[in-house]
């Protein structure tokens, strides 16, 4: 039986970090689903850009699959028949926020959470902080895969 883990967020952009949580989860799942949430109220071409980035860093590796989805999470594990989902953790906070998210979906959808701690050199790395580094005009391609 393969055992497939998904992988949800936004990924605005896709960090390093987040490409160490999939590396790291190809050690333990025969496939990760990177499943990228798309928001209908954001530009549509900044996803398609998002969704073909991510596709083309993943191109030769089949047990990596990228998708987008518009829909609730619990519904894709499911329609994926994923066995659990995936979720870094880099401190605290993420736990607290990730904790309340993993306990609805085991108490309403019985599907299981499995944390990653982020890897100490990428534990102050944050999308939104990458975001805002570009909108300086400052050089972040160290922190993209």
């Amino acid at each position: 039986m393969q055992r497939t883990a998904l992988f949800p967020g936004s990924f605005n952009p896709f960090t390093v970090g987040h490409a160490d949580i999939v590396r790291r989860a190809l050690q333990l799942f025969d496939k990760v689903i990177v499943a990228i949430g798309v928001n209908s109220a954001k530009d549509p071409a900044d996803n398609t850009k998002r969704i073909a980035r991510l596709r083309n860093l993943y191109a030769d590796n089949p047990r990596v699959e990228v998708i987008a989805y518009d829909s609730l999470t619990a519904d894709l594990v499911r329609q994926k028949n994923a066995s659990c989902i995936i979720r870094g953790i880099r401190n605290e906070a993420d736990l607290a926020y990730e904790n309340e998210i993993a306990q609805v979906n085991f108490s309403l959808f019985g599907i299981e959470t499995v944390y990653l701690l982020a890897d100490p050199e990428l534990r102050e790395l944050s999308s939104t902080v990458v975001r805002e580094l570009q909108r300086f005009g400052k050089d972040i391609s160290q922190l993209l895969p």
